[in-house]
């Protein structure tokens, strides 16, 4: 366990790298003086309120406070930090559970769950909270729970819209007060989109959630909304042949409305939202929520196919990040009476749990080049899915894919592009480590060469594959 006074350093140094600030502070430093820390960031609570949860709504203030407390009662496994402010100046809270909270584990996903986009849908900001608790108090004596967070940083940000939540009514289902942002923005749709141009002024809150995942490469993701009940992915929008951007992707689409607009990894998306909608107690079912509202076969949509919508955050995240996330409507009453709320977490709990696991899921590995250095920033498209990830800083990447052989571009610049084929199985991700070689040690054909100079010659690009291998994740039992 990292003892008090270095989880308050650990804490602080994680908040300060960030943002972008270097934290030269030693934990050993014997100038270091803890209470005067935590005085001025106000972020350290006393212990003896442990986190207890009861089953009922936070307001902004006591969410913090229940924060705060898990974070000081579990500094081994989490890790407090905001991402910025709404337009009245709360924070945008997250909280780290993972074995290594304060700091990214070296080819190990980060993924997420974001809730309360919509202020007046409340389910799903509570539904974290537990998710919170749960997974801190069953480290020790779950081994499928040990396992994720041994292998996984799950961020966690309850609400991405206090504002709205502060104004919104308990017991409403369907009015909109409350759904939109203090500046009445509805913030699912104020984000850039790839098919038609969002004129809407990015809010506060969306630019702090673009800000966030440009610097943490999150692989998997889910955004928690109200209103119906069902695990809805990419497309969200359908493009106009005037002014889409890809001929590729626009060759697959059909700009009516309520037309699936399918993303080159629909497949994958499907399997994901069957995941969440096959451990849900209702979901898979496909059970309207009322009278004259869809059915949706399974429990899951496509996004256009329900409805279009401009600026969904789903799909900025996918097309711009590489993140798979999808959205999951969670309850047909946007703001249920709290004495409900026992049973939503209930339904929801397997869910939230074996859909984080399937970031593991496919091929990952790290892209270097032929001196053992990470190449950050390769560009990885696997062939016939139009869409490019990169890699991280440490040459780290991650594709999630089902079952099948599949062939891979990788480049990077002033590297020769590589292509190499994979196989990936059901049980155990694909371990995929792939050797780029500087375009500098290759002459082209094209270029003249005088009589006796000599070339020089490197080995071939190699690339190593593996389904199984020591060390690689396996999937436990449940």
């Amino acid at each position: 366990m990292i003892g008090g006074t270095k989880a308050s350093i650990a804490r602080i140094c994680f908040l300060l790298t960030f943002l972008g600030t270097a934290c030269s502070q030693s934990i050993s430093d014997p100038t270091y003086n803890p209470d005067e820390v935590s005085t001025n960031l106000g972020e350290v609570e006393s212990r003896e309120n442990g986190p207890d949860l009861e089953f009922r709504y936070h307001d902004h203030d006591q969410m913090t406070r229940y924060l705060r407390s898990v974070s000081a009662r579990y500094p081994a496994l989490t890790a407090l930090y905001s991402i910025g402010k709404s337009v009245q100046g709360r924070d945008l809270w997250v909280m780290v559970v993972s074995a290594s909270p304060y700091e990214h584990m070296i080819g190990k996903p980060d993924v997420k769950y974001v809730g309360n986009i919509h202020g007046n849908e409340a389910v799903g900001r509570e539904l974290i909270l537990h998710l919170i608790q749960y997974l801190v108090t069953s480290y020790d004596t779950d081994p499928y729970i040990k396992w994720l967070l041994d292998n996984t940083r799950i961020h966690l940000m309850p609400s991405m819209n206090p504002d709205g939540f502060a104004i919104s009514k308990e017991g409403q289902c369907d009015n909109t007060y409350g759904r939109h942002n203090a500046r009445r923005y509805d913030l699912n749709r104020n984000f850039p989109d790839f098919f038609k141009a969002n004129t809407k002024q990015p809010q506060p809150e969306t630019e702090a959630i673009k800000e966030w995942i440009s610097k943490i490469q999150f692989v998997l993701s889910g955004s928690l909304h109200g209103g119906a009940l069902v695990a809805s992915y990419p497309f969200d929008n359908t493009p106009s042949a005037r002014i889409c951007r890809s001929s590729v992707l626009c060759s697959v689409f059909q700009s009516y409305a309520h037309t699936p607009s399918i993303a080159p990894d629909d497949d994958v998306f499907r399997h994901l939202s069957l995941v969440y909608s096959n451990n849900h107690a209702k979901m898979s079912r496909g059970v309207s929520c009322k009278q004259g509202s869809p059915k949706f076969d399974k429990g899951i949509t496509n996004g256009a196919a329900w409805y279009p919508l401009t600026g969904g955050m789903q799909d900025y995240n996918y097309l711009w990040h590489g993140c798979m996330e999808i959205t999951l409507e969670i309850s047909c009453c946007k703001y249920p009476p709290a004495h409900e709320l026992p049973k939503y977490w209930q339904d929801n709990k397997q869910s939230l749990i074996k859909y984080l696991a399937e970031a593991h899921r496919g091929a990952h590995g790290f892209v270097m080049d032929e001196n053992g250095n990470p190449v950050e920033r390769a560009a990885i498209k696997v062939k016939g899915r139009d869409v490019t990830y990169h890699t991280t800083k440490y040459g780290e990447f991650w594709r999630i894919l089902l079952p099948g052989t599949y062939r891979i571009d990788v480049s990077g610049e002033g590297y020769l592009p590589q292509e190499v084929e994979f196989i990936v199985i059901d049980s155990h991700p694909t371990l995929l480590n792939i050797t780029l070689h500087s375009a500098k040690g290759y002459i082209s054909k094209a270029v003249g060469v005088p009589s006796g100079t000599s070339l020089k010659t490197t080995s071939l690009p190699t690339a190593t594959t593996s389904p199984v291998q020591d060390g690689a994740i396996v999937f436990p039992e449940d």
